[in-house]
């Protein structure tokens, strides 16, 4: 981790470990599964986590991107605030592979639409209307990138619960937005 470099926002080797209910296996069974190997992990490899989404143990914790902040070169600053203690392991990262986020969630449906247009604005614009934590669809989480080795700008979500907010209401909403920008939706 020392010497990784990337776009990806991350803070740890094994940046995070999502346990997703499948089958017969209940939230609650996952949420357990989950706490099993992040006490393993520690008693291991003395890798320390913090619990996220539906094995959170705070508010602030359900959400990755929250428990992400600061990344890597920044969590061990982090980690000496009081509300951010790992949930297991010690109040320090690993020297080589961080720290990791282990939790149960529901599936997570990653959805992309391009636009027809280079103008990254737009997306980015687009994105800030329809995630969740600006006010829009509260299971979305959505950044607008540029998609430079084809010149066109992209809408990139992480739909949490597509349950809670159809793909087919984001992909509209986002249609309409890229009008209103005086562009379109080419790809999805």
């Amino acid at each position: 981790m020392n010497k990784h470099h990337g776009e990806h926002k991350r803070m740890g080797a094994t940046d995070v470990i999502p346990f997703v209910p499948q089958m017969d296996v209940t939230v609650e069974e996952a949420v357990e599964m989950s706490k099993r190997v992040a006490q393993r992990i520690w008693d291991e490899l003395k890798v320390p986590s913090f619990l996220y989404e539906d094995s959170a143990t705070r508010p602030e914790r359900r959400n990755l991107a929250t428990c992400r902040k600061g990344e890597f070169e920044g969590m061990p600053e982090k980690l000496l605030q009081p509300d951010w203690a790992p949930d297991y392991g010690e109040r320090k990262i690993h020297p080589t592979a961080g720290i990791t986020a282990i939790g149960a969630r529901m599936p997570l449906v990653a959805f992309n639409c391009n636009l027809e247009t280079s103008d990254v604005e737009i997306a980015k614009k687009i994105a800030k209307v329809i995630r969740g934590s600006s006010g829009g669809f509260r299971s979305c989480k959505a950044m607008g990138f540029m998609l430079e080795d084809r010149g066109i700008a992209q809408v990139s979500m992480n739909m949490v619960n597509y349950e809670d907010t159809p793909l087919y209401v984001t992909y509209e909403m986002i249609k309409a937005l890229a009008e209103r920008y005086g562009t379109r939706v080419i790809e999805s």
